[in-house]
């Protein structure tokens, strides 16, 4: 009997053990993947029963939380909508969020670690808790210039400023309305989402930082730099530009675009070559540098580096491993597996702009409580010396040349010295357009912001574009947006 007792007792007492770890386990493990599921009701109407911060853009609201007379007790708004979706994203109670409703939820909800005495005020005081405002380094009339130039298009556009790594526009087209998402109708909400979903051109994306693309010609900045540093080359240096080449090692003929010669007697400078985008003399360029030397300059601007943030995640850009002599040729000129998000190409023109120092890219300037107290406030920091000072110059010099009387002459300001490079990207799928490029910055001698542009399938062109003809307009509106022009 006692020894009945004593099993009884045990399995009592393991039970009771394991209640115990599993309770604990939920309520302090779990703790904060429960709390910040989208799908559990009570977060939702803990966030919604009081008002979330607002997101600022030069001292005026692009999203706020206003009362609403449901259970919920506020409802998040959009003010110009579409102008600023792929920078605030939405806030909705079906689909959570996305951007920087999501990327900076917990500050504009007041739960961040950096607000924890502002809670503490707020319980001692009885003051109802309100969450904290962000401000933005967007500059409007930049913003507004992307949009307009790139129309009905669909691409993306990012500006920088050079000197901090502002990011002073951000624009990802087709854009959408927020407030469809924000409604607490949820059927409407759903429905609203489902459309999106299915949109042409993925408007939910966040194409400036989320998508990859082949840079195209865009790239021989990166390979002209991996040149320059290596010190075997000055922009004078003369080049092999046939007007067809044989990649190494192939049978496979790369020609240059419409069929052109670069020079007289296939031969071209490397300022010449880089002027009008000769592709023959990159290509051999890039294999004779390899692809070690080329990986490496990349990296400096910035590729293969998975934790960048604005805040939001930017995607990884690539420059592929393990390549042979044809595949460093196709990538010396941006074609083959290299792939860069506009944020990426945006960060080439902002270092070379920068005398060579990468600065880090950010969208958040200052976060201030309800009552505007500074919680935080952005310093600007260098991510990199991607060149020297010395290259740096002399790729300004160069892409100057691009601009004044290359294949970005479209680009061109009036009284302000442009510096920039076209690129015409094959997707790699037969039958479909070319994506246009275009990144650069101005003023030249005095650089207020750097620009990437991207124009999908030839944006309105289809299969005749080029950078310069589709991209290079939409950069020269941004560009005159910031400088005044």
């Amino acid at each position: 009997m006692n020894t009945a007792l004593r099993r009884l007792a045990s399995v009592v007492v393991v039970m009771f053990l394991v209640l115990l770890g599993g309770t604990t386990w939920v309520q302090f493990g779990q703790a904060s993947a429960l709390n910040n599921d989208s799908r559990n009701v009570r977060t939702l109407y803990r966030e919604y029963g009081k008002p979330r911060g607002p997101i600022i853009v030069a001292g005026q609201p692009v999203a706020q939380s206003t009362a609403v007379d449901d259970p919920f007790g506020y409802q998040r708004s959009y003010t110009q909508p579409e102008l600023y979706s792929s920078v605030t994203g939405f806030y909705s109670v079906v689909h959570g969020g996305t951007q920087l409703e999501r990327s900076m939820n917990d500050v504009l909800t007041g739960q961040a670690d950096s607000l924890f005495w502002s809670r503490i005020q707020d319980l001692v005081t009885g003051a109802q808790p309100r969450g904290s405002s962000i401000e933005l380094t967007i500059d409007p009339a930049a913003q507004q210039a992307a949009v307009d130039a790139l129309g009905g298009q669909q691409g993306a556009v990012v500006a920088i400023e050079p000197a901090t790594g502002k990011i002073l526009a951000m624009v990802s087209t087709p854009g959408f309305d927020p407030n469809l998402m924000a409604t607490h109708d949820t059927t409407a909400a759903n429905a609203a989402y489902q459309q999106l979903l299915a949109a042409e051109g993925n408007p939910l994306s966040n194409k400036a930082i989320r998508e990859n693309y082949p840079p195209g010609s865009t790239f021989k900045l990166v390979t002209a730099a991996a040149a320059l540093e290596s010190g075997a080359y000055t922009p004078d240096s003369v080049l092999a530009a046939p007007t067809v080449l044989t990649l190494p090692g192939t049978r496979t003929d790369l020609p240059n675009f419409g069929g052109s010669s670069c020079g007289a007697n296939d031969q071209a400078t490397l300022a010449e070559s880089l002027r009008i985008s000769c592709n023959t003399a990159f290509a051999q360029l890039g294999a004779d540098l390899g692809d070690d030397a080329i990986r490496q300059q990349a990296e400096r601007f910035g590729f293969d580096s998975a934790d960048l943030t604005v805040p939001m995640g930017v995607a990884t850009s690539t420059y592929p491993a393990d390549l042979n002599a044809a595949q460093t040729a196709l990538s010396a000129i941006g074609q083959d597996s290299v792939r860069a998000t506009p944020t990426q190409m945006a960060m080439v023109a902002a270092a070379i702009a920068n005398g060579g120092s990468l600065m880090t890219p950010y969208l958040v300037q200052t976060v201030r409580t309800a009552d505007l107290d500074v919680v935080s406030e952005a310093e600007p920091s260098e991510l990199s010396e991607a060149v020297s000072p010395t290259t740096a110059q002399q790729l300004t010099d160069m892409m100057v040349g691009v601009v004044q009387s290359g294949s970005g002459t479209a680009a061109q300001i009036s009284g302000v010295t442009v510096a920039g490079k076209t690129g015409t990207a094959q997707t790699g799928v037969d039958g479909e357009a070319p994506h246009a490029w275009f990144t650069g910055f101005a003023p030249a001698e005095n650089p207020q912001v750097a620009v990437a542009v991207i124009v999908e399938h030839g944006g309105s062109v289809g299969s005749e574009a080029t950078g310069g003809k589709v991209a290079a307009p939409v950069a020269r509106a941004v560009m005159q947006a910031v400088i005044g022009q």
